[in-house]
């Protein structure tokens, strides 16, 4: 049978007496009248139908039964106490495992780059990341935090964003374009090869999003036909650096090569900002330590990328 709930306060003003053989000391040490002592005392030998203490006006002393008993309580209440201690420490201290689902782009990105930084600065986490291109339920997967874009996230779901606004690019090497000519709307992508992205959760090929120049509200998706369709965004960038064709690709992803020559950037008024990457997490409300280290790590970085172009 479990044990009586309504026993715990009585076994813990117990102890207090036990461990000092004296209803004065114990009462000083827990701010309460040596009477309320006494009865709490009394209605647990009752309750447990043994006797705990020997007393005399002089002297106090345990009971075979009271000392049994004291002891358990002894270990029972200083692991209690070490179990509060440490989760008073997480609380003030990032420590433990710290598991976060993320698309394979965040990790790339936007994760892996200051995976050194975020350890350094708090030694006594251990990040595990779980990369997934599906919207996950981190708390059905256990996961402490989940990086996704805040066009994909669910309405109630608390979040942060960890990126400035975003932007997709199409591009292509210049010796492609120089080929095959440059496309001056998305209708004349039809006219090239386009390499398309499918993602694996759901096995949908992503369709390419467009805008008019100056046009609010007037978004479409085109489903651009090619050669080369893949799961992984790595192997689509470098088919398009080998001149394959022209992708469409998250813009903070590309923008290396577009820096070093090696792709070359069309369309761009047509490719409008959305919101950029998020943090989320189950709750704001008793946010660990660690998911807070987190989140306030990337909100640090997000701070910093506002002041590189995007």
């Amino acid at each position: 049978m479990p044990m009586d709930p309504s026993l715990l306060p009585s076994l813990a003003w117990f102890t207090h007496i036990a461990h000092h053989l004296s209803f004065t000391k114990a009462a000083a040490e827990m701010g309460v009248s040596r009477a309320a002592l006494s009865q709490n005392l009394k209605t647990l030998e009752q309750k447990l139908n043994v006797k705990l203490l020997y007393r005399t006006t002089r002297d106090m002393s345990l009971t075979e039964d009271g000392r049994r008993l004291f002891e358990v309580l002894q270990g029972a209440l200083q692991s209690i106490d070490d179990v509060v201690k440490t989760v008073g420490e997480t609380r003030s201290e990032p420590s433990g495992l710290l598991r976060v689902n993320t698309s394979r782009f965040a990790a790339k990105t936007l994760i892996e780059p200051h995976v050194g930084e975020f350890l350094e600065r708090h030694p006594k986490l251990q990040l595990e990341l779980i990369m997934d291109d599906g919207l996950a339920n981190i708390i059905a997967d256990g996961c402490d935090a989940g990086i996704r874009l805040g066009q994909s996230l669910a309405e109630h779901v608390t979040a942060v964003p960890i990126t400035p606004p975003m932007e997709m690019a199409v591009v292509a090497t210049p010796a492609y374009f120089e080929k095959h000519g440059i496309p001056e709307t998305p209708a004349e992508l039809a006219k090239h090869n386009c390499l398309r992205f499918r993602q694996t959760s759901s096995g949908t090929i992503f369709s390419w999003e467009f805008a008019p120049p100056e046009i609010a509200g007037q978004e479409f998706a085109l489903e651009p036909q090619g050669s080369f369709i893949t799961n992984d965004d790595d192997s689509m960038v470098r088919a398009a650096l080998q001149g394959v064709g022209i992708i469409q690709h998250f813009e903070i992803v590309v923008r290396p090569y577009l820096q070093e020559g090696k792709l070359q950037r069309v369309l761009q008024e047509w490719c409008q900002s959305f919101p950029g990457v998020y943090l989320y997490v189950p709750s704001r409300e008793h946010m660990p330590s660690k998911v807070r280290a987190l989140m306030d790590f990337f909100v640090e970085k997000r701070l910093l990328m506002s002041n590189v172009r995007t």
